[in-house]
């Protein structure tokens, strides 16, 4: 009997993959996705979801799954002595309001919706290679039962490659990161605090440690609604002395230093804190080979404005999977149209961001630009657009005529002003902690 071969293989069951399922099951597609962990299984993050994400979720059909969970109305930014709250704006396409749900929670029913929508699901599974093909591209993987060692191939016609930021299916098909391009390190824990419910997300761009030294990165307070806040830091490889930074101790200053309203104790997290590595930008590539795909982590698609990647592996995962169903209705590959299709959605977006990353990388400069920031309500209000992603064509004011005004000006930079230090394999291996795991 010949061995059954799937229309589509989906290497990760996280965000992007199991978007991909989702929509490529929806489609008609023979799907079958492969995840290395038992849901539920935790995973570093800051738990929020924006508006961009909560839209993706909605138009999978899990706008009553999200109800269950705390809701947020917009951003409280706090620096220099000075707080802002501000509300999600108003858009034509995306929700003024977001939600905090824990990954355990979130991509737990997230992939057993695409299960509904008829994906297969293999889990404790881990893909250990590619299979080699006849054709141009792969036949599939081998995979690996965690549990009992054994070894099998699931063959499959199409692969999409969504094993998050440390991909190691998409390194053995080839892809590496650009590293020229800014890489994030985020650290991550759990408090109690009587303010789990607040109706904000909270970030602090002034981030000091108890002796008032200004410490490198942001910070970021999320009310997860269960009687716990996710707290969390996070910088750049662009801040010129990150190899030095010990990410324990900053996370451990950050909870010393948190407001007095979140009324937590800074000695005694729920567990102890968890970091990774966030490749931003698009850095990773090539994105797209003859009969697979990256999506989410594994291709860099994270937002080096504000760390967010849910939302852009949710948007990547579903690009991937109409691609895909595209091709597989045509019966000839469209695939080497993905990366184009990436650089118009992100392109120029991407590329601003990576330059406010140079900037953001001097502590001097990032505290001058900040302190004038929070002097002017409108202008960290359009500031919270663009670091959100959220602007629209039709607005009246100035925002988005401003936002194009500076887009069609970073068109027009070359790239390698666009650019950073490359950062060696034995420094990457510094700023990141081997326990390592980012969603």
């Amino acid at each position: 009997m010949p061995e059954h071969v799937h229309d589509l293989l989906v290497i990760g069951g996280g965000p992007a993959g199991a978007a991909t399922a989702y929509w490529a099951a929806s489609a008609g597609l023979d799907t079958v996705v492969v995840e290395r962990k038992v849901f539920p299984r935790e995973k570093t993050c800051g738990d929020a979801l924006t508006p961009r994400a909560v839209h993706q979720l909605e138009a999978m059909g899990l706008g009553a799954s999200l109800k269950r969970y705390h809701r947020f109305d917009g951003l409280r930014v706090i620096a220099h002595g000075r707080t802002l709250e501000m509300g999600w704006p108003d858009h034509p396409v995306f929700p003024s309001y977001g939600y905090v749900v824990r990954r355990s929670d979130l991509d737990t029913f997230v992939v057993r919706h695409a299960v509904s929508a008829g994906a297969a699901l293999h889990e404790g599974t881990d893909a250990v290679r590619p299979i080699e093909a006849d054709h141009p591209g792969i036949a599939g993987a081998v995979v690996v039962d965690r549990e009992t060692g054994s070894e099998r191939e699931i063959r499959a016609r199409y692969v999409a490659v969504a094993d998050g930021a440390n991909s190691r299916f998409g390194r053995a098909l080839g892809t590496a990161r650009d590293r020229s391009y800014p890489m994030g390190m985020a650290i991550r824990g759990y408090f109690e605090s009587p303010m789990h419910d607040d109706p904000w997300i909270e970030s602090s761009l002034d981030v000091r440690d108890r002796a008032g030294n200004t410490m490198p990165g942001y910070g970021w307070i999320f009310p997860v609604g269960d009687g716990t806040i996710n707290v969390g830091i996070g910088l750049l490889s662009t801040f010129r002395d990150y190899r030095s930074v010990n990410t324990s101790h900053l996370f451990e200053e950050f909870a010393c230093t948190l407001p007095d309203h979140w009324q937590i104790d800074p000695t005694a997290p729920i567990a102890a804190p968890t970091g990774g590595r966030l490749p931003m930008a698009g850095s990773v590539g090539p994105k797209a080979g003859p009969n697979w795909l990256l999506v989410g982590d594994a291709a860099g698609s994270v937002n080096p404005f504000n760390g967010e990647g849910i939302d852009y592996a949710y948007e990547t995962g579903r690009l991937a999977a109409g691609l895909i169903a595209e091709a597989a209705a045509r019966g000839d590959s469209v695939l080497a149209r993905y990366p184009g299709m990436l650089d118009d959605e992100y392109g120029t977006y991407f590329k601003m961001a990576r330059l406010f990353a140079r900037v953001i990388g001097n502590p001097t400069l990032i505290r001058e630009l900040t302190k004038v920031g929070m002097r002017s309500r409108p202008l960290m209000e359009w500031a919270l657009r663009v670091m959100a992603n959220l602007l629209r064509d039709d607005e009246p004011g100035y925002s988005e005529p401003a936002y194009r005004a500076l887009a069609a000006a970073v068109r027009l930079v070359p790239d390698r002003y666009a650019e950073i230090p490359a950062v060696t394999p034995s420094a990457a291996r510094e700023f990141s902690p081997p326990d390592a795991r980012v969603g």
